[in-house]
């Protein structure tokens, strides 16, 4: 399935957490935090030019945008304004 986000929006694959620490525990799904990172795979037909291209890796607000699941795969589709930065 292909989506195609609107107007200033973006549709970004969302990172896994982590599913253990450091020292080796494993994490409950549970007890996970929400993860804030994602790779921008589609984005809107946007009014102004951004700096946002697809396959940027980027840090979004938490608890921003709408979960969606395509084929088995987590993204978030989020307005631009809701993406904090780039990670080089």
């Amino acid at each position: 399935m292909k989506i195609q986000p609107l107007e200033n929006k973006v549709l970004v694959k969302i990172e896994k957490s982590e599913t253990k620490t450091k020292g080796g525990i494993y994490i409950p799904e549970s007890a996970k935090e929400k993860t804030q990172f994602g790779v921008v795979e589609a984005i809107g037909k946007m009014k102004e030019k951004e700096d946002i291209k697809m396959g940027d890796k980027i840090l979004y607000k938490k608890y921003s945008g709408e979960e969606v699941t395509i084929d088995d795969e987590e993204y978030l589709i989020l307005e631009i304004k809701n993406i904090l930065a780039k990670i080089e």
